[in-house]
């Protein structure tokens, strides 16, 4: 496990001010490829000067493709990261860019074991490049590839005894996946290896036609809090966070999830 972060929030430059007033932060995670080492926010900077953790989150490192890795991108995080003084770094276990397209979206690994090594191949090279430990995310999946022959908290904690990477358990992800693909999130919770654990995700959605969009535009569900109670049982998250992309509420309402958050991981 990393050091105890306790509960966050998703920086935007949306909620820049709202950060800096709400009770209960504690650290705030920044999307990596939104920012720039030698030009960040002055609103970040004041956080990081107060003494909050800042943590460098990317989102297009493609870390499953089977393309070659496109290390600018991987230096881009590191340099973040040292700007930040992260304590880590993270991205997800999935890949965005294949035969010279790019997704737009975070896609799921078949999981084999051929997908296996060439994931456990690029995060090795990427943690030769970013100087912090570096933590993977499970994804909310569109789609399941009929060829998988791992669970996916096999697949993980392989990845995990194989390149020694910290884990991000997105437990909004695990609801989103229970409902659309039919995968059992306590079986999920049961196989993943907790001492990797870095910390957790929390964010909103909402179902429309019979499908639940994880959308972290919406509060989060009293089930996805219950899921989380569920993770609580299993271990005490060194962190929890708020993630919200859209739709902003006021400062009343990120506090009063904040605090949910908390109060459900306090034990």
């Amino acid at each position: 496990m990393v050091d105890r972060l306790g509960v966050g929030i998703g920086w935007r430059a949306e909620l820049d001010l709202s950060i800096a007033r709400l009770p209960g932060v504690d650290w705030v995670e920044v999307v990596a490829e939104n920012l720039h080492a030698p030009h960040l926010p002055e609103s970040l900077l004041a956080l990081r000067q107060r003494g909050m953790p800042v943590l460098p989150h990317a989102v297009s490192l493609s870390l499953g493709g089977a393309e070659p890795l496109d290390t600018h991108r991987v230096e881009h995080l590191a340099e973040l990261a040292r700007a930040l003084d992260a304590p880590l770094a993270s991205d997800h276990v999935c890949f965005v860019r294949a035969g010279g397209l790019d997704s737009g979206h975070l896609m799921p690994l078949p999981r084999t074991r051929e997908a296996l090594d060439v994931l456990v191949a690029n995060v090795r090279l990427a943690q030769s490049i970013v100087d912090v430990p570096l933590a993977l995310e499970n994804i909310a999946a569109v789609l399941q590839w009929p060829e998988n022959t791992l669970s996916e908290e096999q697949f993980l904690t392989e990845l995990t005894e194989r390149t020694g990477c910290l884990l991000i358990i997105d437990v909004a992800n695990l609801y989103a996946n229970a409902r659309n693909v039919g995968t059992d999130p306590v079986a999920f919770l049961d196989g993943i290896p907790w001492e990797r654990l870095a910390y957790v995700h929390m964010a909103g959605g909402v179902e429309r036609d019979g499908v639940y969009h994880d959308t972290h535009a919406h509060p989060v569900l009293p089930e996805v809090l219950d899921l989380l109670a569920e993770l609580r049982r299993r271990t005490d998250p060194p962190g929890v966070l708020l993630e919200r992309d859209d739709d902003y509420p006021t400062d009343t309402e990120l506090a009063a999830e904040l605090a949910a958050l908390r109060a459900t991981v306090t034990v």
